[in-house]
């Protein structure tokens, strides 16, 4: 039963042991090919549109998106990925410029709903979210083609994917995978008709590319339409760790190229203030002080994959912020109680399991209840089973603090059924 205590234990070392359920936060697709792209994108947008693998006019292989190589993506033609849960080796290759050595292809339980369910089996997973997988790679030259080529081909290279989703996983397999189809703000008709016809499949869980959008935040009443859908139906948002493409007039300021290859060209610089946390740190915290959650008290927002160290001091620094505006301008009008308050109650965030975990909750007075595990699986950036974020990441935590990590704090996010609204 979840939250047994036979299922949580300290062994003679210290270090926590668990045996309960486990709810994974962060696991993808791997997908196979991208011929279903064909399948679901409307002609007229393929030649400009169609995401491939393919060689470029140069003779280089890759992603594409039409004929425009996403460079920040890594690909070859067997379609060789690195081994799951190398983060060790990973770390390192990222540190030295190394190869992790040697690839695999893609498993069936990567690319096929019922493998995958009995891969959850095989490592004692109740449920998990599975987000995008290459094809993450691409949402910045996406967006990026929007400003330029119009959003219409963006919205429709989505909802392919959305399609591709539905029409081969569904939106929710059992509630055991929570696939994520992705929303964007790019045009609001079509994200309100979207996320309709997503309610309309049994959608849980979507993800969005972070920050603002033609020069308003995520939560401009602008967009409260598409808020009141997801708000209604208790949708899941998640923002993962991809490509901010606001941070590009940034990066170009301080001299420097966005969309560069993520190991092999993104700079220190990028790597600390352009990617990840920085980013996810800015929509967060604009979701929080535009009043939000006040206007839809159901939303559940989750950060995935881009670590959870900051969070102690993005709280502390949020409430203390409130304090230094008490006087200034309020979009959405004052906050009727701490941001922080606001945040633990509608928002969670993956941990890497790389993290001193322990450390952040003692940061937050020993409140575990924001905080989620993630395998990361099939990437090698991950562990290699998700029991073994317990080894891994939960040294130092109390028997109760590993349960809420590993299982509890997941399944609060995501109750089992319909809806996912809870009080």
């Amino acid at each position: 039963m979840a939250g047994s205590n036979s299922a949580l234990k300290i062994d003679e070392l210290g270090a926590p042991t668990y045996g309960g359920p486990i709810f994974d936060a962060d696991t993808h697709i791997q997908e196979q090919d991208f011929s279903f792209f064909e399948r679901y994108l409307p002609e007229k947008f393929q030649k400009d549109w169609l995401p491939a693998r393919k060689y470029g006019p140069d003779g280089e292989f890759g992603m594409f998106i039409g004929e425009m190589k996403v460079e920040n993506s890594e690909a070859n033609p067997d379609n060789i990925i690195p081994q799951p849960g190398r983060l060790k080796d990973w770390l390192r290759a990222i540190a030295t410029g190394e190869q992790l050595g040697e690839g695999i292809k893609p498993t069936v339980d990567m690319y096929e709903r019922e493998a995958r369910l009995a891969k959850l089996d095989e490592f004692n997973v109740e449920a998990c979210i599975m987000f995008v997988g290459h094809f993450v790679s691409a949402f910045g030259q996406i967006g990026m083609m929007a400003e330029k080529l119009g959003s219409e081909g963006a919205c429709a290279v989505f909802h392919a994917w959305n399609q591709y989703l539905v029409e081969e996983w569904s939106l929710n397999v059992d509630d055991r995978i929570y696939p994520t189809p992705v929303l964007a703000l790019y045009d609001l008709d079509w994200a309100v008709a979207e996320a309709k016809w997503l309610v309309e499949n049994g959608v849980r869980v979507v993800v969005m590319p972070m920050g603002p959008v033609d020069g308003k935040a995520p939560a401009d009443p602008y967009f409260d339409p598409l808020w009141q859908v997801l708000n209604d139906a208790g949708v899941l948002v998640t923002f993962h760790v991809s490509e901010a493409n606001f941070m590009h007039p940034l990066i170009r300021a301080w001299g420097e190229q966005p969309l560069q290859p993520r190991r092999s060209g993104q700079t220190a610089w990028q790597w600390m203030f352009a990617y990840s946390e920085i980013p996810v740190m800015m929509t967060l915290a604009s979701l929080v002080y535009w009043n939000l959650f006040e206007r839809f008290p159901n939303l559940k927002v989750a950060s995935v994959e881009n670590g959870c160290e900051w969070l102690p001091r993005f709280l502390y620094k949020m409430d203390k912020m409130r304090g230094m505006a008490r006087s200034g301008w309020w979009p959405m009008g004052q906050l009727k109680e701490r941001p922080s308050t606001i945040f633990k109650r509608h928002c969670f965030v993956v941990a890497y399991p790389e993290d001193d975990i322990a450390r952040v909750v003692a940061d937050l007075g020993g409140d575990a209840s924001c905080l989620l595990m993630g395998s990361d699986y099939p990437h090698a950036e991950g562990v290699p089973t998700p029991h073994d974020f317990v080894e891994e990441g939960c040294k130092g935590l109390t028997p109760k603090q590993v349960e809420q990590v590993m299982y509890s704090n997941g399944r609060r996010m995501l109750p089992k059924g319909r809806t996912g609204i809870v009080g």
